[in-house]
């Protein structure tokens, strides 16, 4: 029996542990070959030496279950390395036809607290990290369509995070870094759809070592609920995966430039940005008291942070 992604070839970043892992091994399981990329370092801020371990382990893992898998050690966030990482997948099946970025760190502090450097190394990672990989698939896509005159296979799945959708005020680089991917997305998505190409994004919300401290587990007795036996935890990554394989699949071609919310059981997909209210100038352009008569009075009996009151309705806002 044929499996959703038979004959595909996948780049998952970042999957050595947590999110990646999961997505790593359900595109395994629906029958892509994977090249799974961790840098390997053990601390969530990017600390500690770059290990081979994690890669290897998971892709072992995949070996084991019957599947396809090679590791990639190198640091996405590196250009030339993450062109060494697109040429692997080339290399060693081919081509490549999926490319989910996943790989981040944390470098948690306030807005007036924030070193440069924690402001950076974030960006860094996430930002430059996505763009690098995405660079290189692209090229990578485009030469194989122009070689064959028509539209090729190619899915990118990118990493977003609440953080950007409803503020977290603790992660000033994290929020900015994800925002930008949301950019980079819908750029990537319109520049790339007339190569046969998707890209979008989604919001993954899971406890992992990254989230560990954001999202901890409720004890029973101050009103939690433990998974009964043989249940997930609500905020497993094993709730993320399935959607990253649907993306990366032919069922997905119509989906493009999407964002989407997804955590135990619920798929939410984010409409772009709407115009919440419009004023215009009575003249030819706005004077000062114009502008305080009009937009003062709106925001008058608004509650504060009412920005992102749709992400709270729907239960997305963190923590």
């Amino acid at each position: 029996m044929s499996l959703p992604l038979d004959g595909l070839s996948a780049i998952v970043t970042g999957a050595g542990r947590g999110l990646g892992r999961a997505e790593a091994l359900e595109l395994a399981r629906l029958g892509a070959s994977v090249v799974v990329n961790d840098f390997g370092q053990p601390g969530r801020d990017g600390s500690g030496e770059a290990s081979a371990t994690p890669a290897e382990e998971v892709a072992a893992e995949i070996r084991a279950a019957g599947g396809q898998a090679v590791a990639h050690t190198g640091d996405v966030a590196d250009h030339e390395q993450a062109r060494a990482l697109v040429q692997s997948a080339i290399d060693t099946y081919g081509k490549l036809d999926v490319l989910v970025n996943n790989a981040g760190i944390l470098r948690d502090r306030m807005i007036f607290s924030m070193s440069e450097a924690e402001w950076d190394s974030v960006i860094h990672v996430h930002l430059k990290g996505h763009f690098n990989t995405t660079h290189f698939a692209a090229a990578h896509w485009r030469e194989r369509s122009k070689a064959s005159g028509g539209p090729v296979y190619g899915r990118i799945v990118n990493t977003s995070s609440e953080a950007y959708l409803a503020g977290s005020a603790g992660q000033p680089n994290y929020a900015a870094a994800k925002g930008g991917i949301v950019g980079l997305t819908t750029s990537t998505a319109l520049a790339l759809a007339k190569y046969g190409v998707t890209a979008n994004a989604i919001c993954p919300r899971a406890r992992t070592r990254m989230t560990e401290d954001v999202f901890q587990a409720i004890p029973a007795n101050q009103g939690g609920q433990e998974p009964g036996a043989g249940q997930l935890d609500p905020l497993a990554p094993e709730h993320v995966s399935p959607l990253v394989g649907y993306l990366a699949s032919p069922a997905a071609a119509k989906v493009n430039g999407q964002l989407l919310v997804v955590h135990g059981g619920m798929v939410a997909i984010v409409e772009r940005p709407k115009v919440a209210a419009k004023f215009d100038s009575a003249k030819e352009t706005f004077t000062f008291d114009e502008l305080d008569e009009l937009i003062s009075p709106y925001y008058a009996d608004r509650p504060p942070n009412e920005t992102f009151a749709a992400a709270e309705v729907l239960g997305l806002k963190r923590g």
